[in-house]
């Protein structure tokens, strides 16, 4: 930590680095970005941090930092964002924090932190980002600036917290005049009732109503309050533990990079549910826990898969548990119907024409529904086949908001650079290319996610097929065949569920051939390079609502002639 002359950014994120930030940390006085997150960092924070004054972003998440947070903060007047969630640190919050006149993001979430949240805070013009949630924070929220934010502001595992804007749904906070009387109360019980007997029976009566009321206001892990709004069942850890058979083996449906997926049931209730357990261990899946549960308490739609309930709480080790409890969806995912040899399946059939346009109509409703029917919209940032799942009808409900992201507008259209917090959002395949440069989350994203979904849906040929490579990719693959070649690319598997006469009715060549390049082509639109060439999502459904009647309609008609 002697390099006084580094400068711009030192990431050492996510490694297994150990022991106490050393004192010389105060050295780096010409660094603007300093990542630490996700290592085993221990002790307390040097107050030599604040040396660091033209720092710009400090990153020390996901440690085992303890003590207070330093009131040297206030010295980094540069500081744009602050990190300091899932660690163990105490005390109050710096009041003074208020005074970093450019900190727009701060993040304080999973600590011990006491006290209440300073009025300052509220004073704060630049703050639109600010996460304080899990804490044992208590009294009033105040009603200013991020706080009026419900995008932005998260608070939730304080259960002593009160008051606030009404859309927040915190408890009344006591009035002074209710505390002036109690204390009058107090006043006259001890003038009026000198002896000593009676005096320690009021004390025993005063000790017993703290512990009362200490048991009511202690902070409660079993569900976040946002669920409580939506009055869904308080699941505890035990019901979790049985209903998936102590996490079996047996009963994993799916693994990802922050959890496991479980089958289980719910108790008193004849249903099979799918539990996500995140594996608290893994760097983001705090975060990846906290953006399923904004993102879900704000959505509910047919295509969506629907969320039962969660859990909050601690394992039998003493452990943080996050789970959340989803419908079950009988058909797993559009992955494997698309991917699957199905000539070694036992029951399984291709997935027909006519079921993949359903499938298609589905996620562009979802999708639809996330960017235009909600307020603010919320972008998924990760739409894939493994993502869709299928219930017993094979319909398609879109799931995994683990990095959906709630828009904000006046955030949104603000270029973002290659190291911004946020980040790539999505998967290999399937991501924007302006994620890529560092550009802002928005809906074109999805938009580009669908287009590539369609294409792969109706051949068959995933984005990150070895095929694809030397700078030809799907899209690539799909605009070349378009329009002559389509029926060469389409996959194969749709045939599987024809009849073997229908193959030779040029009428029925024809139609299925209009079908596909319309398809195609409304994929090829979709994953355009640029995010202004691309069809916005409302345009996107409408046609390929128009598409999938169209071929209803002549399939009947084709079905009519043919009896006749």
């Amino acid at each position: 930590m002697e390099l006084s002359s580094l400068s711009i950014i030192l990431d050492l994120s996510h490694n297994f680095l150990e022991g106490p930030l050393p004192l010389g940390v105060g050295n780096l006085v010409n660094l603007e970005e300093l990542w630490l997150s996700g290592n085993k960092l221990s002790g307390e924070i040097p107050d030599t941090i604040g040396n660091c004054r033209v720092m710009e972003i400090l990153l020390m998440d996901e440690n085992t930092l303890q003590g207070s947070i330093p009131a040297t903060l206030k010295d980094i007047k540069g500081l744009t964002q602050l990190n300091l969630s899932a660690n163990n640190l105490n005390g109050s919050i710096p009041g003074t924090l208020a005074s970093l006149t450019n900190l727009r993001e701060l993040y304080l979430a999973h600590n011990n932190l006491s006290g209440t949240i300073p009025e300052l805070l509220g004073n704060s013009t630049s703050l639109f980002r600010l996460d304080l949630s899990f804490n044992n924070l208590q009294g009033e929220v105040p009603k200013q600036a991020v706080f009026t934010n419900l995008t932005g502001l998260t608070i939730v595992g304080n259960n002593a917290l009160c008051g606030g804007i009404p859309e927040l749904h915190l408890p009344k906070c006591p009035s002074s005049s209710e505390g002036k009387s109690k204390k009058g109360m107090l006043r006259t019980i001890r003038i009026v009732i000198p002896t000593a007997g009676v005096l320690l029976l009021s004390l025993f009566v005063v000790w017993a109503g703290f512990l009362y009321r200490k048991s009511k206001t202690a902070p409660k892990k079993e569900i976040p309050p946002q669920f409580t709004e939506t009055e869904l069942p308080i699941v505890p850890y035990n019901d979790i533990l049985k209903g998936t058979d102590g996490f079996s083996e047996a009963n994993v449906l799916g693994k990802g990079r922050y959890g496991t997926v479980y089958r289980g049931t719910i108790e008193n209730q004849a249903i099979a549910v799918a539990v996500k357990v995140f594996n608290l261990q893994v760097s983001g899946s705090y975060k990846s826990f906290q953006a399923e549960c904004e993102a879900l308490r704000r959505v509910r739609h047919c295509c969506l898969v629907k969320i039962v309930t969660c859990c909050s709480s601690i394992d039998h080790q003493g452990q943080d548990f996050r789970a959340l409890v989803f419908e079950f969806m009988a058909n797993g995912s559009l992955d494997r119907w698309i991917h699957s040899n199905f000539d070694s399946q036992n029951g399984q059939r291709a997935l027909s024409l006519s079921q993949r346009l359903d499938i298609a109509v589905d996620i562009v409703d979802a999708l639809d529904y996330l960017h235009n029917g909600c307020q603010p919209p919320v972008i998924h940032c990760d739409l894939k086949p493994s993502n869709i799942l299928l219930n017993q009808d094979m319909r398609a409900r879109g799931g995994h908001f683990g990095i959906a992201r709630v828009l904000d507008e006046a955030i949104s259209k603000q270029p973002m650079n290659s190291n911004s917090s946020i980040g790539i959002r999505g998967s290999i395949g399937y991501i924007a290319p302006e994620y890529g440069d560092g550009l802002a989350v928005s809906t074109y994203g999805d938009v580009f996610s669908l287009g590539i979904t369609l294409i792969e849906l109706f051949t068959g040929k995933s984005p990150t097929n070895v095929m694809f490579k030397d700078g030809i990719s799907l899209h690539h693959y799909a605009e070349v065949a378009f329009p002559d070649k389509v029926m060469e690319i389409a996959d194969a598997n749709i045939w599987l569920r024809e009849g073997p006469n229908t193959i030779n009715d040029m009428r029925y060549i024809t139609r299925i051939k209009e079908c596909l390049s319309s398809v195609i082509q409304l994929g090829i639109l979709c994953s355009k390079q640029l995010p202004i060439e691309r069809l916005s999502m409302s345009n996107a459904a409408a046609e390929m609502h128009a598409i999938r009647d169209k071929h209803a309609s002549t399939q009947q008609l084709s079905d009519v002639r043919s009896y006749q």
